[in-house]
């Protein structure tokens, strides 16, 4: 049974099966020959005994420093770069929450270090490494109202009018199955997020196809069409003018189409792979050259819609059809071998009980899926809005992006339990012809057009180093570029606000750290670099048209359509 919060089963009994490992391994019992014990202790240059005799010193260290007053010492332990829950003056100048704070610094790096010491397979490790840290966030004195200066502060000069009110958001969420991250009421698809002209120009069950409104006098004569993620509204592609992606490139004169996934329902429980595919990318690609008009179109798939948008590519140049000019991949894993933080939940226990709930058919509800990717970021994503919310009793502020990170999406059973067992863990689609999809036999060497990798160094999702295997797999022509940041912000990095950077021009090879020593950082956005790659696929320069869609695809509504505004419900 899930929690009041959506927690995926995998979730809850992954941490207590590591927490039962860790304790072990912390706490060996004299005589005892437990597997967690005896692989710490005999781990060699990192025995146990001197983990606890470092740690031993530190706490000594510690409270000798305490005992003989501040002085102006150093602490014997600070918080890691870019740690945010410490930064209240009173953990640096009052003497008991600075022992607090130090004391669970120095708590957590033995736990931590006693997990890299033990003698594990590296999956085993994974596992250990990804629970310890979500037990050791967890458990930070910020996260309890007795040990935050800040929480007991809003207290007291409220008088317990923040208490009050945090148990009403607490009893909120509790209703509503999940931790609220920002004002959800600020916003509205389609008023001020979504908010590009364009038009819907097809239907089916499966997704809507939008164009948008050309923003320039001439435009390439092939379109450009862009595959999102199905786990994710496409909106993230579109959220203000300012840094939407689809607003960029038709200002650099491409038509734009995109696809707009259904939320699935009680309705698309017997939805499949194939259905992705066919009913799905592949019939998006039908309509746009139907209404375009040209030969060809160039593809842009983001995550799981890049590994759709690959798998029909895949079908299609084995069907002969060349009707794709380019391919554009944005933080897609097609090997998974390295699947990061998220190969966690991964395993054939977990794998076989989705396909025999909801394999056959079913749902995944889109608030699992949602808690989970918080998780990779739980000092970010959970804990800052546990301790605003609750703890003190305020509101979350708007933002645009945790709106959208919010905006829950639903997963067909069949399609999300076959994708965990082929992609995640067999890793098929990298073989040649192991997979059949659409009645076809798949082999990635058979994309053969020009294609643009796109990896960004930060991400939890889609760790740069698998998505750059793409390069190895792929036939054609590819141009692996690194950038900076994370899945999202590494991705809508507007070139207007010249932030960040990103890396160019390695060695391609099949050592991913290699192409990075020898490649060359640029300042600014990857976008600009991408829209002189694609510009030459173009074709030729033709004047817009002004009337989106076509006799055969008439104009159903204006974009963003309804499948966006559909919210995921849980399913019975």
């Amino acid at each position: 049974m899930n929690s009041p919060f959506n927690m995926p089963d995998e979730y809850v009994q992954g941490f207590f099966k590591a927490g039962q490992s860790l304790l072990q391994a912390v706490t060996p019992v004299a005589g005892s020959t437990g597997s967690a014990e005896k692989s710490v202790s005999s781990a060699p240059g990192e025995p146990l005994a001197e983990l606890q005799l470092n740690y031993f010193q530190q706490q000594l260290a510690l409270w000798a420093r305490m005992v003989s007053g501040p002085g102006g010492s150093e602490p014997v332990v600070a918080p890691e770069r870019g740690d945010r829950r410490f930064n209240a003056p009173d953990w640096r100048d009052n003497p008991s929450y600075s022992l607090l704070k130090q004391s669970y610094l120095l708590n957590s790096r033995l736990f931590t270090d006693v997990v890299e010491a033990a003698d594990l397979d590296d999956a085993t490790k994974h596992k250990l490494r990804f629970y310890t840290r979500q037990f050791v966030d967890a458990m930070s004195p910020a996260n309890f109202a007795a040990t935050n200066p800040d929480v007991l502060k809003a207290a007291f000069e409220s008088k317990g009018e923040s208490v009050k009110a945090g148990f009403e958001n607490l009893l909120a969420d509790m209703r509503k199955g999940g931790l609220t991250i920002t004002d959800e009421s600020a916003f509205e698809v389609g008023k001020n997020v979504a908010v590009s002209e364009g038009a819907v120009v097809f239907e089916n069950d499966m997704f809507q196809l939008l164009q948008y409104a050309p923003l320039t006098d001439q435009v390439a004569s092939r379109p450009l069409l862009i595959v999102p993620p199905c786990i994710n509204k496409f909106y993230i592609l579109d959220l203000q003018p300012e840094n939407s992606f689809v607003r960029f490139a038709a200002e650099q004169g491409q038509t734009v189409f995109l696809v707009s996934w259904r939320n699935p329902d009680a309705s698309c429980a017997h939805v499949t792979w194939d259905d992705y595919l066919a009913q799905g990318a592949m019939k998006a690609i039908e309509v746009a050259l139907a209404i375009s008009g040209a030969d060809k179109l160039n593809a842009v798939g983001w995550c799981v819609g890049g590994t759709i948008l690959s798998s029909a590519l895949a079908v299609m140049r084995a069907q002969g059809d060349e009707s794709v000019a380019s391919m554009t991949l944005l933080t897609t894993m097609l090997d998974f071998r390295e699947p990061g933080d998220l190969g966690v939940f991964i395993d054939e226990q977990g794998i076989a009980k989705r396909e025999q709930t909801i394999g056959q058919g079913g749902i995944y509800p889109g608030s699992e899926l949602g808690f989970v990717f918080q998780t990779l970021r739980a000092n970010d994503l959970i804990w800052p809005n546990v301790i605003n919310n609750y703890l003190k009793g305020k509101s979350p502020e708007a933002f645009d992006l945790l709106y959208w990170n919010a905006d829950a999406t639903n997963l067909p059973g069949p399609m999300y339990a076959w994708y965990l067992r082929n992609m995640y863990f067999e890793n098929n689609l990298r073989v040649p012809g192991k997979l059949t999809m659409c009645d076809t036999p798949v082999d990635l060497g058979n994309i053969d057009m020009p294609s643009f990798v796109l990896a960004t160094q930060e991400d939890h999702i889609v760790p740069w180093r698998s998505a750059y295997q793409t390069t190895q797999l792929v036939g054609g022509k590819s141009q692996f570029v690194l950038g900076a940041s994370g899945h999202i912000a590494g991705v809508i990095n507007p070139a207007s606000k010249n932030k960040r950077s990103y890396w160019t021009g390695g060695k391609q090879g099949d050592d991913a750290q290699a192409w990075l020593t020898s490649a060359t950082e640029t300042p600014g956005s990857w976008w600009n670099h991408w829209i002189k790659w694609l510009s030459p696929k173009g074709g030729k320069a033709v004047a817009a048209r002004r009337k989106l869609g076509s006799k055969k695809y008439p104009i159903i509504e204006p974009a963003p359509g309804r499948y966006v505004k559909v919210r995921a419900s849980q399913p019975d």
